[in-house]
């Protein structure tokens, strides 16, 4: 047993001082208030480590490489296949371990990775068909953060379309081959395994109700206009109202984006959850989602990092309501505890009994200074509106610390690895 003594930590009955947090294995079996000075000490504002929906890891190397770039959504995607065909399992393993080691760092305990990238080009699958999907779990287990690979289904290039040259690395064909496929990849203590829709553009209407998994179900839903228009054409209904006649809109369900909305799709996803990925959404230009709509609709919100343009989870967080103010032109569109809920939503990418600092909980937390050029004299719930991942200190993940006084202790200079991945990645 480890106990860590936290200067103040936010419970879910509120801020608390001098907080004993003991831990046997990966769960929390005690957690007492007022208690004296004892253990590791962790001072500042000790949180539930914040949960990841939405990453596309590989997707980090085109940081800084297209932000000038005029154009749209479909123009920036031809950038992204480019860097898609450079990779293999080898890779792509070296990549993401420096991209999980950075999430890490800014305060994320688990990930779910929107995983569509399966096979070689040209669509012919490694000698292991889930080569690539391995990869990415030796690389979260190397950084040390919990990993869901929401394993995806891409079967067409667009509705009625087939896939391109990049696309048919997606693809597996059909459902059953896909389903086939995803079965044979085994969980473990850090590693589980969902499922994801691309969009309904990418899996025929007669193809979505056979992409289903025992945990999460993730899909793009309603990110761009285009695909709206694309869907009414062919269906005669949203994006949403075609996943609820298809019976794919359950509790289970995450609607990543869910920008352009009607009032009958927010109404239809109630009991569902949307996860938001607001500083790529930003980047892409896509929009700005109705988050408190869908909140007041009884949906769940959580957060990701998607396009990895920036990998924070303080940012990402507090931007559900600083966009819902732009909006809206109103302040206040959420509470500071609303925020931290989203941010910690563990149950999105399949980890229920993580996400609060309660015994009986998994230990995950992390630690942030108050003592920062942003965090100094901050009242300590407003760490959410000021803190960024910069001033994370400390981070357990499943009992394991994994960052301590803002190192990574499983691998030197994240940075560096990072850096000589990516130039690599680039010149080949």
């Amino acid at each position: 047993m480890t106990t860590y003594w936290c200067e103040r930590a936010w419970l879910p009955s509120g801020i608390a001082t001098g907080v004993a947090i003991e831990v046997t294995g990966d769960r929390i079996t005690a957690v007492t208030p007022g208690a004296p000075r004892a253990g590791v000490v962790l001072t500042g504002l000790t949180l539930p480590g914040f949960a990841n929906g939405h990453s596309h890891a590989f997707h980090r190397a085109l940081r800084g490489r297209t932000h000038h770039e005029r154009g749209t959504f479909w123009t920036w995607r031809e950038r992204m296949y480019a860097l898609a065909s450079r990779l293999d399992p080898d890779t792509y393993h070296r990549l993401a371990r420096g991209v999980y080691a950075e999430m890490v760092l800014a305060g994320y305990t688990s990930v779910g990775e929107f995983h569509y990238l399966h096979h070689a080009p040209g669509g012919k699958p490694y000698a292991d068909p889930n080569a690539m999907g391995e990869a990415l779990r030796q690389a979260a287990a190397d950084a040390g953060i919990r990993l869901t690979l929401l394993d995806t289904c891409y079967l067409a290039g667009g509705i009625g379309v087939e896939p391109d040259e990049v696309q048919r690395r997606f693809s597996d064909g059909s459902a059953e081959a896909w389903a086939a496929r995803v079965a044979a990849l085994k969980e473990d203590d850090g590693f589980r395994v969902g499922a994801a829709i691309h969009s309904v553009r990418a899996v025929p209407a007669d193809q979505l109700s056979l992409v289903d998994s025992p945990r999460v179900v993730h899909v793009h839903l309603s990110e761009q206009r285009a695909e709206n228009e694309q869907c009414l054409a062919a269906y005669g209904r949203t994006p949403t109202e075609l996943l609820h006649e298809c019976g794919v809109l359950t509790d289970r369900l995450v609607a990543v984006h869910a920008t352009h909305l009607t009032v009958s799709d927010i109404n239809r996803l109630r009991g569902a959850r949307a996860c938001f990925c607001p500083t790529t959404e930003r980047d892409l230009g896509d929009g700005i989602g109705p988050a408190r709509a869908l909140r007041d609709a009884g949906v769940r919100l959580g957060i990701g990092s998607d396009s990895n343009a920036v990998v924070d989870a303080f940012e990402e967080t507090r931007a559900l309501e600083l966009d819902d103010r732009l909006a809206a032109e109103e302040r206040g569109r959420f509470t500071a505890e609303e925020l931290l809920a989203a941010g910690t939503d563990h149950a999105a990418v399949g980890w229920p009994e993580v996400g609060a600092l309660a015994e009986g909980a998994g230990a995950d937390f992390v630690t942030v200074g108050l003592d920062s050029v942003r965090t100094a004299g901050i009242e300590p719930s407003g760490v959410v509106f000021a803190a960024s991942g910069a001033d994370v200190r400390h981070v357990v993940v499943a009992g394991r610390e994994v960052v301590r006084d803002g190192r990574h202790t499983l691998i030197e200079r994240p940075e560096t690895v990072l850096a000589k991945e990516i130039e690599a990645l680039w010149q080949s």
